[in-house]
């Protein structure tokens, strides 16, 4: 019974984000440490990301049953009814917002919900099934969470929130793209409006090259207005630029799965790095 509960929450993705909770909490900090606020950020936005992959289980149980990747879910092979995960997910997303809130501080509220509205509503409702611009509407989600960790430090919406949000959108479309490429199958099954089934992988492989370009330059604006040192500068861009060299690969790949693969496995390298640097190396 509580594996499936925990299942459906898709922990992978739950710890992912709250790598980059971590990292924004870190950076707005800027050393000055309140574990306290730091432990109920990391819980608080963990619910609420919980809350928004159970609702997104449920609404996408129809595809899932026909992608081999998702068709063994909880909800599409019934070992949980369809009311349950809704009465689940919005207990989740209360008790994670009710923490945000008693512990934070409101802009954290808001910006998470936003988050949250964004991933269920306006993403998996609509844009990741009949637009083409689903993965990039679901990159606003995708980049809420840091920008929740450093909200929550800061109670500040500044140019330090803005560019972690850029850096983590532009991060998560060449990630997408990659897990695309190497589940087209999946995708192609299930007739899901990405970038690779509607416009073929050639095209797709032109963006993922734009998209490392531009983050690659986009993580170097920590160090450029101050919010970091030279360490992460190095460390970071030098990641990021071998990311991009990686995306060029792609234009001469052999076998576009496996070099997807390598894509998506970087990608949560980088992020990791990315997330550890904006601790270790802030400008106090």
């Amino acid at each position: 019974m509580i594996k499936k509960f925990f299942s459906v929450t898709k922990p992978g993705i739950i710890f992912g984000n709250v790598i980059t909770v971590a990292g924004g909490f870190c950076l707005g900090a800027r050393g000055t440490h309140d574990f306290g606020l730091f432990l109920a950020t990391l819980i608080g936005i963990a619910l609420v990301i919980a809350s928004g992959c159970v609702f997104n289980n449920y609404i996408d149980r129809d595809i899932d049953s026909i992608m081999e990747r998702t068709r063994n879910r909880v909800l599409v092979k019934g070992l949980m009814s369809g009311t349950t995960a809704l009465i689940y997910a919005t207990i989740l997303g209360f008790l994670g917002t009710l923490l945000l809130y008693w512990q934070t501080n409101r802009l954290t509220v808001i910006v998470a919900l936003i988050g949250l509205f964004v991933y269920v509503i306006v993403y998996s409702m609509w844009f990741k099934r009949h637009s083409i611009y689903g993965t990039l509407i679901g990159s606003i989600s995708g980049a809420v969470p840091p920008v929740v960790g450093y909200c929550a430090a800061t109670n500040r919406f500044d140019l330090g929130a803005i560019i972690l949000f850029v850096i983590l959108s532009l991060w998560q479309m060449p990630h997408s793209f990659a897990i695309a490429i190497f589940r087209l199958k999946d995708y192609t099954a299930a007739s899901i409006s990405i970038l690779p089934v509607k416009k073929g992988i050639a095209a797709t492989k032109i963006q993922m090259i734009a998209y490392t370009v531009a983050f690659a330059i986009a993580v170097c604006g920590m160090t450029i207005f101050g919010y970091t040192g030279f360490s992460y500068l190095i460390i970071v861009g030098g990641s990021a630029a071998l990311w991009v060299r990686l995306a060029f690969k792609g234009l001469s790949a052999q076998d576009d799965r496996k070099w997807a693969r390598k894509m998506f496995l970087y990608s949560i390298i980088i992020i990791i790095i990315f997330s550890a640097m904006l601790a270790l190396d802030v400008v106090r």
